[in-house]
């Protein structure tokens, strides 16, 4: 090859290769990444669909006063659930919280075939607090009027944005158990259901006495009514506590009486506490004449979640998963489409 041949084929090979390093890396530039797990979020409608390119999960729910088995898809359902059970005025965070239990609360029931408590065959679950309480779009737009679309958007907020999420131990669905108002304290599950679950132990909840208006509540009741309900003749009326026939036995690690002897007789907090009509089983007690005055310090069970102790880490910048898993010890969060999958309901 001559001297000009070999010269104008080195100045092609030069020109390609600076083609190739500029065109290439603009290619690269131009081209969108791959989206990773973490940066995909559910469509905007999860009232539709829970999940991309399959139907609805359906809930049969009885409607007690309709007295009728109504289906509802999952997120409607937990949409009236979480209506029905929590304010409207709560921070979303912990509405989140909740709308995760209630999902969880239900296809725990599904998963293990539980129909207790429902009167009639074709249903999962009531509409009452024997379950769930369940309240229907057409109730809510009656009952908030004006400032609907505001609370529903709201609301479809905390579902869609927790949607298809539900908590878990082991891989399974916990019972995801809540109540109103703590004393300050949440209560390990033996101590009210004498069966011990791991992750319903006790925990500190410091915000629902500054912020619940059913921390605290005195009833008076009368010295008959008492022997009447709790079966103790041998009671009487009188001024020194410590004479009166009544003694607090022992406390539960949540600060909630645990056995009280009443005329000799022996009691559970529980047992007094529903029998009288009492908000919780964190009680005290004083005589004035022939009444005794019982003065309850929260409202509920106090087993899983404070709903109001949500709704004080969530004002404090906590968000829902860190509110489920400081309720719930050692839990996780899985999703509820995995979990059924190739079961029939």
């Amino acid at each position: 090859m001559d001297k000009k041949k070999m010269i104008r084929w080195a100045a092609i090979c030069l020109s390609s290769f600076v083609a190739v390093v500029v065109i290439v890396p603009s290619i690269l530039v131009k081209s969108p990444p791959s989206p990773s797990p973490s940066s995909l979020q559910p469509a905007s409608d999860s009232r539709q669909s829970e999940t991309a390119g399959q139907p609805a999960l359906q809930i049969p729910v009885y409607m007690s006063k309709q007295q009728k088995v109504v289906q509802l898809p999952l997120d409607q359902y937990v949409r009236g659930v979480l209506a029905a059970e929590m304010p409207i005025e709560f921070e979303l965070e912990a509405m989140k919280a909740q709308a995760m239990a209630a999902r969880t609360y239900i296809i725990r029931r599904m998963i293990e075939q539980d129909t207790s408590n429902v009167p009639v065959s074709g249903a999962w679950v009531t509409d009452t607090v024997a379950h769930q309480a369940y309240i229907s779009d057409e109730e809510l737009k009656a009952k908030w009027g004006e400032v609907y679309a505001a609370n529903s958007d709201k609301l479809n907020r905390a579902v869609d944005e927790t949607r298809d999420l539900i908590l878990t131990y082991d891989g399974k669905p916990i019972q995801a158990t809540f109540f109103s108002t703590s004393n300050g304290y949440t209560e390990n599950s033996e101590d009210y259901w004498n069966e011990y679950i791991p992750y319903l132990r006790s925990v500190p909840s410091p915000w629902d006495m500054k912020l619940s208006p059913r921390y605290k509540e005195t009833v008076t009741v009368s010295y008959k009514e008492l022997q009447r309900k709790l079966g103790t003749p041998g009671i009487v009326p009188v001024s020194t506590n410590s004479r009166s026939g009544m003694k607090i036995m022992e406390m539960t690690k949540g600060h909630r009486v645990k056995r009280v002897v009443i005329a000799g007789k022996s009691f559970t907090g529980r047992e007094v506490r529903e029998r009288l009509g009492l908000n919780s089983s964190h009680f005290e007690w004083s005589w004035k004449g022939t009444d005794l005055l019982i003065t309850t310090f929260g409202y509920g069970h106090g087993v899983g979640m404070s709903q109001w102790g949500a709704n004080g880490m969530a004002q404090q910048g906590r968000k829902a998963d860190e509110i489920v898993k400081y309720f719930y010890t050692g839990i996780g969060i899985d999703r509820a489409s995995k979990l059924v999958k190739g079961k029939s309901f």
